[in-house]
């Protein structure tokens, strides 16, 4: 027996009853996390209408062609939902595989039932899931977010029909689908078997980065790259200008992102330390974690106020909309970084943390929304 055959015969042993098999891979997928990947991508549209809104120039100046514009705008934004949406999905798939045969997944596990672990799906058949979703959201990064648009090359704002930042992100997105966890597969056939971002302590900048900022800022930016025609690499100071707000706005999303690990981190890391998952909770203890915790939550809305307070002629009272979410997050400080919950007891946190950041980003979005409306 392999390492992997024994730890799936093992799973086997004494499991519980099998759920169907549209459960057993909704366990794995996992859809109900997607909030943390797709609403960002939706703040990130109604950014961008007030965006068109605030510099009508980017549309030609005229109602017609900004009302184009913005017609345009929702099936890009769908798209790198779809893309935002699949690669979480496929580093669920690939984290419950490696979770597994890493040993961090075991009958101790304190946290919601992970279907390999189960012995509900071989690590065979959770990595070719997690293999269809990256290939599918490579697709839509090669067929819609990579190219350049022809009208833009046609009117000579750029010169290359491949956008480098987007092939940097789709690229590097799929890597660290697999190199989140990392594990023999796919990663150990290119000799790179023992990168993880999850277990060297980086998970937390990886969501805050692209849980955060990548899913926030990337539609404003494909609007301005390949419908408003602002080149990438020769209009780097336009462009930079552009995005300013977006970027600021996506930092609290990313804080509150990043809290859902947090959580989770803390929930596990006693068992984390024996499968030597390196966590920051693990390296610097729960009460580093809590208090990581509490610093994204106090300024996620300290973020809001600065905004409002800002002299910035396109700030208004709408700003202040993602403060009504704040009763929100005092169950779960009370909780996580005041209380002394643990372990299992923390699980309904972990979901707590990421339906704050769902209602965070629907009130920014109305306030983007409404904002500048007459």
């Amino acid at each position: 027996f392999s390492k992997v055959q024994l730890l799936t015969a093992t799973a086997m042993k004494g499991k519980e009853p099998k759920p169907s098999t549209f459960q057993i891979w909704k366990l794995a997928a996992r859809p109900h996390t997607l909030t943390a990947s797709v609403a960002p991508v939706f703040v990130g549209y109604a950014l961008t209408l007030r965006l068109i809104r605030q510099n009508p120039v980017l549309c030609g100046g005229d109602d017609t062609s900004c009302n184009n514009h913005g017609d345009a705008l929702l099936p890009m934004t769908i798209q790198f939902a779809a893309f935002a949406g699949l690669i979480q999905i496929s580093t669920n798939l690939h984290n419950d595989y490696a979770d597994f045969v890493k040993g961090a997944d075991t009958d101790k596990r304190v946290g919601q039932a992970r279907a390999t672990q189960k012995g509900w799906l071989t690590p065979y058949e959770t990595c070719r899931g997690c293999v269809v979703c990256l290939m599918v959201s490579l697709f839509i990064g090669m067929q819609y977010l990579i190219p350049t648009n022809g009208q833009c090359l046609d009117s000579g704002a750029g010169s290359r029909s491949a956008d480098p930042i987007m092939v940097f992100i789709v690229l590097s997105s799929l890597f660290n689908a697999v190199a989140y966890t990392g594990g023999p597969f796919p990663l150990g056939y290119i000799g790179l078997g023992n990168i993880s971002i999850g277990y060297s302590g980086l998970g937390d900048l990886f969501v805050f980065l692209y849980f955060g900022i990548v899913a926030t800022v990337s539609v404003p930016y494909l609007y301005v790259t390949k419908t408003a025609c602002v080149s990438p690499l020769d209009d780097t100071t336009k462009l930079m200008q552009l995005l300013q707000y977006p970027f600021l706005c996506s930092i609290p999303i990313g804080f509150l992102a990043t809290n859902i690990i947090v959580v989770n981190n803390l929930r596990d890391r006693h068992t984390d330390i024996h499968a030597g998952k390196r966590t920051m909770a693990v390296r610097f203890g729960a009460t580093f974690a809590k208090m990581e915790y509490l610093l994204f939550v106090v300024g996620s809305y300290a973020f809001c106020v600065y905004f409002w307070l800002s002299e910035n002629e396109y700030v208004r009272w709408t700003t202040l909309l993602p403060l009504l979410s704040f009763p929100m997050s005092i169950p779960q400080l009370k909780a996580v970084a005041f209380g002394g919950k643990d372990g299992q007891m923390l699980n309904d946190h972990v979901g707590g943390a990421a339906k704050l950041q769902l209602v965070y980003c629907i009130l920014m979005t109305c306030g983007c929304l409404i904002a500048d409306t007459r």
